[in-house]
């Protein structure tokens, strides 16, 4: 299996998050990606190249062009306006307040913002520019006939939405490689979602479709993050009911009771029929993920690497959470190994 992996992701090296009422060096860090990508050197899980550039089209294609512009020039904006720190969010557009757009850099980090605790610093746009084109150019290797890739994606993507930013994404990665895909002759494609956090972002772009199929398991909303999507009634409007499927599963959850969820997920997208499935892939939920409270072990995440692999359909893995830093490059390329070898 492919490796594409961009080194650019270092540019993203934010050094404040807000946890628990505290600044704390961000779980998303640089170190995940190096870890990731030193085991699959170790494995020797196959070549690892630098993605191809498709420019800002097929970002355009997904994202609201003012949310992109802000995203460019967030950071010389917020250094013009003298702030010293890293670029944090302050206040919201709430329940019953206006729905205009601020001039300020403090009004508009709050506007394009879903949560506080991702800051952004120097160099996040061009890591999340890079990230997208490692997911673009894994999304092309299935166009010319490869049957699997792993786009090393830093930042990772799932929570980005149409025009909103946070849970520490900026570009959605994996919608972005739909589109590519339906755009140059796909007509239907599955988004199988397996990080702990629901891909809130990827539901907001493609919930009122059917040519893409959405699929997410995750802590229910109701006690983890985003909180406000995620739920079992959320199916899908217009056009797309019926596309969008949620799983939100309890704290605790063991491999057994996660590993059913994945099984109807699979027949469904088996009944789906795309000619393409790409795999949001987080392994924050691992059993000592500092953030996540499911209880997977390592050994679980090739058994279902093996699971997804039953569907023989072409697919790309991107890469999503993960935060248990250690750990993360065994149990991310054991889903691979996992899906290589039951194929």
């Amino acid at each position: 299996m492919e490796t594409i992996f961009s080194e650019t992701h270092k540019r993203r090296n934010a050094r404040s998050e807000l946890y628990g009422g505290e600044l704390v060096e961000p779980f998303e860090r640089p170190s995940r990606a190096e870890y990731i990508v030193e085991r699959v050197r170790s494995v020797r899980l196959g070549p690892v190249n630098p993605p191809d550039d498709f420019g800002m089209q097929p970002i355009l294609a997904v994202h609201d062009a003012d949310f992109v512009a802000f995203l460019q020039s967030v950071w010389t904006e917020w250094q013009a306006a003298g702030f010293k720190g890293e670029a944090i969010p302050s206040v919201w557009p709430a329940r019953r307040t206006s729905t205009h757009i601020p001039k300020h850099i403090d009004g508009l980090l709050g506007y394009y913002a879903l949560a506080s605790e991702t800051s952004i610093s120097d160099g996040t746009w061009d890591a999340a520019y890079a990230s997208a084109q490692v997911a673009l150019t894994g999304a092309e290797r299935l166009r010319q006939g490869a049957r699997s890739v792993f786009s090393l994606c830093r930042p990772p993507g799932h929570h980005a939405a149409l025009d909103m930013y946070g849970g520490y994404c900026f570009l959605n990665n994996a919608a972005i490689a739909a589109q590519h895909l339906l755009d140059n002759g796909a007509e239907r494609v599955a988004i199988l979602d397996v990080d702990f956090h629901h891909g809130n972002g990827t539901q907001d772009i493609f919930y009122e479709r059917e040519d893409v199929l959405f699929l997410s398991l995750h802590g229910d909303p109701m006690d983890a993050f985003p909180y406000y999507l995620g739920h079992a009634d959320e199916t899908g409007k217009g056009a797309g009911e019926g596309f969008n499927v949620n799983y939100p599963l309890p704290p605790g959850t063991d491999f057994v009771t996660w590993r059913k969820s994945l099984q109807d997920a699979i027949e469904k997208v088996a009944a789906y029929g795309p000619e393409v499935l790409i795999i949001s892939l987080g392994v924050d939920t691992f059993e000592t993920d500092p953030i996540s409270f499911f209880k997977l072990k390592s050994a679980d995440f090739i058994t279902y690497g093996a699971d997804i692999a039953a569907l023989k359909l072409p697919a790309l893995f991107v890469m999503e959470g993960g935060y248990d830093i250690a750990e993360i490059g065994v149990n991310a390329v054991n889903v691979l190994e996992g899906f290589e070898n039951g194929g």
